[in-house]
């Protein structure tokens, strides 16, 4: 308690914050939380003080920091008697998965940003923070700073959600926005993404779908309400991605942008994917670039929402830890905490049982008959086609497609007896379209 002087004197509670992390993230948080700590007590009638950040290496300057703050052991962070709330920010599974156990066993609520610890363990630790009777809080660890979490976890609890489709991953984002506005190609677009500071050295976790599966396991978990983990999603990335699949969906009336969607069946049956799609122009999703982030939700009853705003950087995503920060200390305080309620099990839907509508390129010899092959080979594993091209003469002949609502196990059959086919030379790309079908 602290206090505070004025015509009648009172005294004012303080919630003590203990960092774990004090990276691009735990600084800025730092920053807001002595910055905004006035505000925030005016609001909450709480002063938030941060009294312990665990750091690797407690000689390196960090401006703004006081340096008396830091440790090297996480641990006098979780069980200090100066600490009451602990934010995790060390990302990775292990120690970040056992110093948050051993909070939460201590009964102090924590905050983390930590994608890859929740979409791999996250029943377990929603299980433990409801047996402690305290908050996990993770408004971070999907899209930075867009809240998105939140009105999942409670405004929309009763809703019945049918898809949650989005833009979760800023590099690739930013990748596709400069091969689709500068002509890029994928290469010059990724060492620009680089250049800036949007993408890592190594690149894979973000361009091969890692990062949005994850999110999209967090999503589905509390959207639908069971566990689904990170090896529940189907990943596939957008290396693939060639100038010429921009140009063809642009002259269609199409942006490509790497989506991560969740969909729960009739039967409650859960999907979960990533891959590249064509998105309609006039879809609200065309329009999100560079690096932001965009998360679309579908409802029974509320229809269509859509959350977008900055997706990653250590001020957005610090103040959507700042918001659970915010949101726990308030809740101890009374003596209550937030659920995400039970989580229970459902099958997961292989890709295969997935529905679609699809794009096809192929290359093939022009000649008569051709087309008719092909187009029987479509039919014979019902799939059928919404719109077909053709483009260049001879040996530079290409049939460019895009099918009505088809099961994804049908369209691989497709694909493989039109591998087959002497009169096809290459089966180039296949995305899928976002649609009104589908």
């Amino acid at each position: 308690m602290q206090r505070v002087s004025g015509e009648q004197e009172r005294f004012e509670p303080t919630v003590r914050v203990g960092l774990l992390g004090g990276g691009t993230v735990g600084g800025a948080l730092a920053a807001l939380l002595a910055e905004r700590a006035d505000a925030i007590r005016d609001r909450t009638g709480l002063r938030l003080e941060v009294t312990r950040i665990a750091v690797r290496d407690v000689a390196r300057p960090r401006p703004g920091v006081d340096p008396a703050l830091l440790t090297d052991d996480p641990e006098s962070v979780v069980h200090g008697d100066d600490v009451d709330l602990v934010v995790e920010l060390i990302g990775g599974i292990e120690p970040a998965r056992q110093l948050i156990l051993e909070a939460l066993k201590a009964g102090k609520p924590v905050v983390t940003g930590n994608k890859a610890l929740l979409a791999e363990h996250g029943p377990e630790l929603f299980q433990a923070a409801e047996a402690a009777g305290v908050d996990l809080l993770f408004e971070a660890a999907v899209a930075g700073g867009i809240p998105i979490i939140r009105p999942l976890r409670e405004s929309l609890v009763g809703e019945h959600i049918t898809r949650v489709m989005g833009i979760v991953n800023g590099t690739t984002n930013y990748i596709l926005t400069r091969m689709t506005e500068a002509g890029a190609s994928y290469a010059d677009a990724l060492a620009e993404a680089q250049a800036l500071g949007y993408a890592e050295a190594d690149p894979t976790a973000d361009v091969a779908g890692y990062d949005a599966g994850a999110k999209g396991a967090i999503i589905a978990s509390i959207a639908f309400g069971v566990a689904v983990t990170a090896a529940d999603v189907h990943h596939e990335g957008i290396t693939g991605i060639t100038t010429e699949d921009i140009e063809y969906a642009r002259r269609m009336g199409f942006v490509i942008k790497l989506l991560a969607v969740a969909e729960q069946a009739d039967d409650g049956s859960v999907g979960v994917r990533v891959h590249p799609a064509m998105v309609p122009v006039d879809h609200p999703l065309a329009a999100v670039r560079d690096s932001f982030n965009a998360v679309f939700v579908e409802g029974a009853s509320v229809g269509d929402l859509m959350f977008y705003g900055r997706g990653a950087g250590g001020e957005p995503t610090a103040s959507a830890v700042l918001g659970d920060v915010i949101d726990a200390a308030l809740n101890r305080h009374r003596g209550s905490h937030a659920t995400v309620g039970q989580i229970g099990t459902a099958r997961i839907r292989s890709i295969d049982e997935v529905e679609s509508a699809y794009y096809l390129n192929l290359e093939v010899v022009d000649r008569p008959g051709v087309l008719a092959q092909v187009a029987g080979v479509f039919g014979d594993h019902q799939v059928s086609i919404r719109s077909m091209e053709q483009e260049g003469l001879g040996a530079e002949a290409r049939l460019i497609f895009i099918t009505h609502r088809a099961r994804e196990a049908d369209v691989r059959a497709t694909l493989r007896d039109l591998e087959a086919l002497d009169a096809v030379d290459r089966i180039g790309s296949v995305l899928r379209v976002v649609s009104d079908e589908s």
